[in-house]
């Protein structure tokens, strides 16, 4: 039933039901009970200060968005929050003029001390009183219907202060901050716990009734009637001229409103039915009241419908029920109405963009409008981007479209005009739709540390979560005992496959844990898997890892042939937001492709769409996996990739049996081992995230050493990471610069030379049948057709300015003749230092050599081997 039903000219609501103690009143009972029906977009602000830190004068806020999912109830904490309510900007909130949507009510401060004592509300009881300090109180008014109108409030507010009722200070309401009863006041010592003194909901005022009840002085308005709806209707919402092309949909069904003004309307049955009194009962056999319903619109019924199951109603229709409540049938609808008028392009387009908004299912994404979609085929849940055709359907079924026609001009009903779905669509930004960063298949962590255990979209993080939160168990404060337990479990899963060194299964495992946490993770290494010969279990693995990213078997991809290829195939497949990106089966090196090494080292890619002439931007929250046959990642790929080895070290593995299926074990218990992966980081994280010794940095992956690495090293495996300062020190780019650079010094010492020189000096060699170490890798360098080509010489030198290999350093020397000239420097206090943080128990002692090996033994190593045993 609607509020003015319940509303009478004393302010008061009729409580639906029984009144909680006070003291069982929390923080979000009280947050709910003020703010009822807030739009999609609209919320008000709380904030929290810990302690005493409020005494920094609030320097130390942290404010955000209120949703009924927050929690409000840590202990020490100064809690505040806003009576009014704002729209983001940007996907965020701010407590700003520019973003005020409305007003839910207003309070006084320091009732009892700086403003008039308790007594003098007694005219006008307050909706909730709350005692902020001994003897100080905040009283509270809530409106009986929210207020657009900034001015008003600011007018009001200004009359309680001239009054003596507030403190002079506590002007302000569109960004004005009252405390939660639940909290403490953080500027005593020790702290004072604030405490609900009066709490009635049900109390609710207009502003005429606030300015009568206070005896207030009006400052510029004589009558404000706030509660108009229709005012409230014609209200704009961030449009320049809305009042002119936009009507938002009516907070209550209009027909409802009607039937309850003229005391028809008894209950909701549910689904969109409503009991109801006939209008025509008084034609009834005997009067029966009973049997008659009204339908609101649906699929099925575009403007509601009406039922009656007496004889004689049985032939009235809904057009004969909303012609007795002096309803039209475009009100009946009960959708908002856009005015197509000329000139008024953009307030339409943001008009447009509000009703987008208010259906809760679209979002924007990399300047593209979006929403989440699961195919029914394979159950796969990806992000699909919204066309213009799409949008014409979405908005003609959720908005009246009007515009005046005729030579006396009428409001007429009409299809969604191109030119306006069109801006929307190709717009590039969007003031009102929320950001949707990524889609997560299971619980996430917030930046806190704090597990989101919640599906669904998240507008803090703007995650969105496609899972049942019921089937995953994470403590809520694991031990490192319950860490060992949950890793002891995964290693069971890795039991059968033969990894080439100890730091390969702890390889696997960080992987396991990427993929579980990865839409948590801003950014993460790609996982490379690799062994000597086919059916080593390569692919079995990747899809393994997979199967902690999603319960959808990853798609796999070919490997792209150039970066544009490259490029094209990462945009379109990120803009998906895909749990996994797997390369299988690579037959070359693991390229590093610009738009791939961005993609791993960057929070998000841009490039022009494929078709189309605009640029998108995609969220690389997305696990990359590859796999093949002697193939490695090179040059600026090694030190963004995790490389796990497998070696059977047999002649056919594809002759191997195994006991257990661990893909499938996984996949038929996801939420068991998605848990398990949760709880090792959890436990790291509840222990303080304890500092690991002898961790190398890893460039950009520092959150990822930081809740990955760090835990499974924590808990006593070797450093997962181990192979990428291998593979730094043996990629063939870096050996090969290092070849360049001991010949050059062999052969002209730190004497600058040109590239031109260097040319002249090779060709005179090749000439007269000599081939030295010089020629030969200068040729591997940059011969095309038997020749030397210098411009490739000199692009490739360039490129490798200031990197050290073996103590030799090749820098630009100071130009002379015109041309650029290059020398070699050897400095043994510049010799390459790459050390490895392995466990002091005699493993990994040719990995403690690098300095003097390129390779690492390939002793095949399994986890059942009696050489390991609990590492500490």
């Amino acid at each position: 039933m609607s509020n003015a039903s319940q509303s009478n000219n004393k302010g008061n609501i009729t409580p639906l039901t029984t009144k909680p103690p006070l003291s069982e009143v929390t923080n979000s009972d009280f947050m709910e009970a003020i703010f009822i029906n807030l739009e999609p977009n609209e919320r008000p602000i709380i904030g929290s200060v810990f302690g005493d830190d409020v005494k920094k004068d609030f320097k130390s806020l942290s404010p955000e968005s209120w949703t009924s999912e927050v929690i409000l109830s840590h202990q020490n904490v100064n809690y505040y929050f806003t009576l009014s309510t704002y729209l983001p900007v940007d996907g965020k909130y701010t407590r700003k003029k520019n973003t005020f949507y409305r007003a839910y009510g207003i309070y006084f401060d320091d009732v009892g001390t700086k403003g008039k004592s308790r007594e003098h509300l007694d005219n006008c009881p307050p909706s909730y009183l709350i005692e902020t300090s001994h003897g100080n109180f905040q009283a509270g008014y809530i409106f009986d219907e929210p207020v657009v109108e900034l001015s008003f409030v600011e007018d009001l507010i200004n009359a309680t202060i001239k009054a003596g009722f507030s403190d002079p200070g506590a002007n302000g309401p569109s960004s004005r901050l009252g405390r939660l009863p639940i909290a403490i006041n953080g500027k005593y010592d020790p702290y004072f716990q604030c405490k609900l003194v009066e709490w009635n909901p049900e109390k609710r005022y207009s502003i005429d009734q606030i300015y009568e009840g206070l005896g207030l002085e009006r400052i510029n308005h004589d009558k404000v009637n706030s509660t108009s709806k229709s005012a409230n209707k014609q209200k704009a919402v961030n449009l320049s001229s809305s009042t002119r092309v936009y009507s938002p949909r009516a907070s209550v069904n209009p027909v409802i409103t009607a039937l309850d003004q003229k005391g028809l309307y008894k209950q909701s049955l549910g689904e969109g039915t409503h009991d109801i009194t006939c209008p025509w009962v008084h034609d009834h056999t005997n009067k029966i009241d009973s049997g008659t319903a009204y339908f609101e619109p649906s699929e099925q019924y575009s403007y509601g419908a009406f039922k009656c199951m007496h004889g004689h109603c049985a032939d009235r229709k809904l057009q004969e029920l909303l012609h007795e409540l002096d309803v039209t049938f475009n009100d009946a609808k009960h959708k908002a109405t856009i005015t197509v008028i000329r000139g008024e392009l953009d307030g339409i387009v943001d008009a447009a963009e509000i009703e987008l908004t208010q259906t809760n299912n679209y979002y924007q994404r990399g300047g593209s409008i979006c929403h989440v979609v699961t195919d029914p085929g394979n159950n796969v849940t990806s992000i699909k981007p919204v066309g213009s055709s799409d949008l014409i359907r979405i908005l003609s079924k959720n908005v009246n479209w009007v515009q005046y026609m005729g030579k006396n001009p009428l409001l007429t009903p009409i299809d969604p005009p191109n030119k306006y779905i069109n801006a929307l669509s190709y717009s590039g930004s969007y003031k009102h739709l929320p950001v949707l960063q990524s889609i997560t298949r299971q619980p996430y962590l917030r930046h806190d540390g704090s597990l989101m255990k919640l599906e669904g979209y998240d507008s803090r993080t703007g995650m969105y979560g496609v899972f049942n939160a019921s089937e995953f168990s994470v403590p809520e404060n694991p031990s490192r005992e319950m860490a060992i337990a949950a890793l002891d479990e995964l290693k069971d899963l890795l039991a059968e496959f033969s990894f080439a060194q100890p730091h390969d299964m702890a390889a696997a495992l960080a992987m396991m844990l990427t993929a579980a946490i990865r839409p948590s993770l801003s950014l993460a290494p790609m996982g490379h898997i690799k062994a000597h010969q086919i059916a080593s279990g390569k692919s079995y693995l990747s899809s393994l890892i997979g199967a902690f990213s999603s319960p959808s078997k990853p798609a796999a991809y070919t490997f792209p042939t150039n970066d544009e290829e490259c490029s094209k195939l990462l945009l379109a497949a990120l803009f998906e937001s895909p749990a996994t990106i797997m390369f299988d089966n690579l037959t070359s090196d693991l390229l590093p492709y610009k738009s791939l090494c961005s993609a791993l080292t960057e929070e998000h890619l841009t490039g022009r769409i494929l078709g189309v002439s605009t640029t998108r931007t995609v969220g690389t929250k997305t696990l990359f996996l590859s796999s093949g046959n002697n193939v490695d990642p090179v040059k600026d790929m090694t030190r963004r990739t995790i490389t796990i080895s497998l070696d059977p070290q047999m002649e056919l593995p594809a002759s191997r049996s195994f006991k257990d299926d661990p893909c499938s074990l996984v996949l038929a218990n996801r939420p068991q081992y998605v848990s398990l992966a949760l709880t090792i980081v959890t436990a790291y994280i509840v222990a303080g995230y304890p500092r690991q010794q002898n961790l190398p940095p890893l460039g950009s992956f520092d959150e990822w050493t930081k809740l990955v690495r760090a835990p499974l090293v924590w808990l006593g495996l070797p450093d997962p990471a181990a192979a990428v300062f291998t593979t730094m020190k043996t990629d063939p780019d870096r050996e090969l610069l290092g070849r360049l650079m001991l010949n050059l010094y062999k052969t002209f010492g730190d004497k600058p030379i040109s590239v031109s020189q260097l040319v002249t000096r090779i060709d005179t060699e090749i000439s007269t049948g000599l081939n030295s170490d010089l020629a030969e890798v200068v040729r591997e360098i940059a011969e095309q057709q038997g020749k030397i080509n210098r411009r490739t010489l000199g692009r490739w030198i360039s490129r490798h300015q200031g990197v050290i290999v073996d103590g030799y350093i090749l820098s630009k020397s100071t130009k002379s003749g015109g041309s650029e000239r290059w020398q070699v420097t050897q400095r043994q206090s510049l010799k390459s230092d790459i050390s490895i943080a392995v466990p002091n128990d005699g493993i990994f002692e040719d990995l403690l050599e690098l300095e003097e090996s390129t390779s690492i033994s390939t002793t095949p190593f399994r986890i059942d081997s009696p050489q390991v045993g609990q590492l500490q």
